[in-house]
């Protein structure tokens, strides 16, 4: 995981609505806010110079199933943004696409990761995860990617007010997740849209919003970004009051924005993630623990 990178834009400089209590309303607004140049650098000014994709497959031992990961990300300065896509999905075109371009061209791309990618990258650059910008450090140890995922399942699952839960709607089903639930003895729906089961043979629901009523927390992807499906979640925590935790690896700059505005806390983990390196790490923490 990468150390925290300096900032260079202090609190003073902030934007008065980029706090942990009073978060952006949309990713809308969050957008024309970094246009105007609300948190830094003019974006037409910044130029991405390197453009990578990370593919990866994984059967953690003792799990009875795998999964892929593919994701996109952008470097800008010392600051790299991330988007997730599904696997095989992402134009052939768009890493070149990326490469010279500028922050304020790539936000108007078609294809929304780029558009995510970049977002994050120029706020991993101008609000990067620091004590001074509201994060809070929490290491992984070193390990296999198993036992670094249930580190990593400790540092999300933490966030919520688990003494006071009785369901939790989980949108991007990660096993060590529902595992860490488990153990606290909280109830959970998995929702994903690809569908299957979970570990314990529990069908995945692909239909995240038919399940919010039943659901008294919501816990849910940075990928969610990528998908279009967040501003649904956001807005039903907003108008309920139902706590909702966020682990970004899609969008780790971007989700802390919205804290105060239906957000309750974040776990953001930039790049490289937990599951490419298998030394300590960190991720850093966002909003109120219980």
């Amino acid at each position: 995981m990468s150390p925290a990178r300096p900032a260079d834009a202090h609190p003073a400089n902030a934007h008065p609505c980029d706090t942990p209590t009073a978060g952006v309303g949309s990713l809308d607004e969050l957008l024309a806010r970094v246009r105007a140049g609300a948190y830094g650098t003019d974006p037409a000014r910044e130029r991405v110079p390197t453009a990578f994709r990370t593919v990866q497959a994984v059967h953690h031992a003792r799990r009875a199933g795998g999964y892929r990961n593919e994701v996109l990300s952008l470097r800008l300065a010392e600051a790299v943004g991330s988007c997730a896509v599904e696997p095989g999905t992402l134009p052939a075109a768009a890493i070149d696409d990326c490469v010279g371009a500028t922050i304020a061209e790539l936000l108007d791309h078609p294809v929304p990761a780029v558009r995510l990618a970049a977002l994050d990258a120029y706020l991993m650059r101008h609000r990067p995860h620091t004590p001074a910008n509201g994060a809070r450090p929490y290491p992984l140890p070193a390990g296999s990617s198993l036992h670094k995922s249930r580190a990593r399942a400790r540092a999300v699952v933490d966030l919520l007010p688990v003494d006071r839960l009785r369901t939790v709607l989980v949108v991007g089903v990660v096993n060590s997740l529902l595992e860490r639930l488990r153990e606290h003895g909280v109830g959970y729906v998995p929702c994903d849209l690809k569908g299957g089961r979970t570990e314990w043979g529990e069908p995945v629901h692909t239909d995240a919003q038919a399940a919010l009523a039943s659901c008294d927390a919501i816990l849910a992807s940075g990928m969610t970004l990528g998908n279009a499906t967040f501003e649904p979640l956001r807005a039903h925590a907003a108008a309920t009051g139902k706590p909702l935790v966020l682990f970004a690896q899609t969008g780790s700059a971007v989700l802390p924005r919205f804290i105060g505005s239906g957000v309750t806390a974040v776990c953001a983990e930039p790049y490289p993630f937990f599951w490419l390196d298998g030394g300590p790490g960190i991720v850093h923490r966002y909003g109120s623990i219980r």
